[in-house]
């Protein structure tokens, strides 16, 4: 019925909005809003209807939790980084429908997940800033799931991926882009460090890794980031403990994704982490290498709580 048409991993950077303002930082992260810009155009040329954002900035203890009520509209302030992005005005609508439908294939593949369709729940940045960019016009629905999960394992994120495009596919009438928000390695820089690592990665051994995890990216080598993506979220810092980027690899058929990632905002360094904008085109899957549910995939899982 429906269809996945479009996939991503993107930054949300606060310093984009911080870009925005009078000061030292304006138009530091021109390059950035343009990659979302370049990505929001792509999704209205293929007439997505609703952005579902893989969210690193929504922490969640138990479940997996989708904030699909019916309109978003704020002021937003970041508790994490407040003198970044203070009293930030947002507005879109949202999609209820399609939030039930991702919740209850999530379900029947043994994914606890729950949607929220009636509540004052507000989404987090790393939806809010995306959709700054990508959505100013509301052209778009939006629906916001938790992807900064404290104690899951990323093979069940891979799985929640596999089923929300199942979902799409077989269950809704209409066209879906997946944004998966979150940077590459995470390690901030030290308090009082954050100016002279504005525009640098914390360590040489993280950048290293960053730039061989985009070669592989491009070079189409899922096997290989697949099989490392546990080490690499755990000794990489990832954001979010990457299972964002789980979420969109299980989406795309995991190990078996058969495309090359396409880099639109080449990697670049904020407070000492790392951040791209790259899309990764939908290719036809049958989902058999989705990593197995948590209770028979010990293996994975072991690797997973490193």
């Amino acid at each position: 019925m429906g269809k996945l048409a479009l996939a991503a991993k993107i930054t949300h950077v606060p310093s984009m909005y911080l870009s925005e303002l009078p000061g030292p930082r304006h138009g530091f992260r021109k390059a950035a809003i343009d990659g979302h810009l370049e990505i929001a155009r792509r999704c209205r040329e293929l007439n997505v209807d609703t952005i579902v954002v893989f969210d690193t900035h929504w922490l969640v203890n138990a479940n997996y939790h989708i904030n699909c009520g019916a309109h978003f509209k704020g002021l937003y302030t970041s508790n994490e980084l407040p003198h970044f992005i203070s009293n930030m005005a947002y507005e879109f609508p949202g999609n209820p429908e399609l939030g039930r439908l991702l919740a209850e294939e999530a379900n029947r593949l043994g994914v606890e997940t729950m949607a929220h369709d009636a509540t004052t729940l507000a989404p987090e940045y790393g939806t809010l800033v995306p959709m700054r960019y990508m959505n100013a016009d509301q052209h778009f629905k939006v629906i916001s799931v938790s992807a900064l999960c404290t104690s899951h394992y990323l093979a069940d994120s891979a799985r929640l991926g596999w089923a929300m495009r199942k979902a799409v596919e077989e269950h809704y009438d209409g066209t879906v882009a997946f944004l998966a928000s979150g940077s590459l390695s995470h390690r901030f820089a030290q308090n009082g460090q954050a100016p002279e690592f504005a525009t640098k990665i914390w360590s040489p051994f993280l950048e290293t890794l960053d730039h061989r995890v985009i070669e592989m990216w491009e070079e189409g080598d899922w096997d290989t980031f697949c099989a490392m993506l546990p080490e690499y979220a755990a000794k990489g810092h990832g954001e979010g403990f990457m299972h964002d980027t789980a979420m969109l690899l299980g989406a795309l058929g995991w190990s078996k994704y058969d495309a090359k990632a396409e880099v639109v905002t080449p990697y670049f360094a904020a407070s000492g982490t790392g951040q791209i904008n790259a899309v990764f085109p939908v290719t036809p899957q049958d989902g058999s290498t989705i990593p197995a549910a948590q209770a028979s995939n010990p293996d994975f899982i072991a690797a997973s709580r490193l």
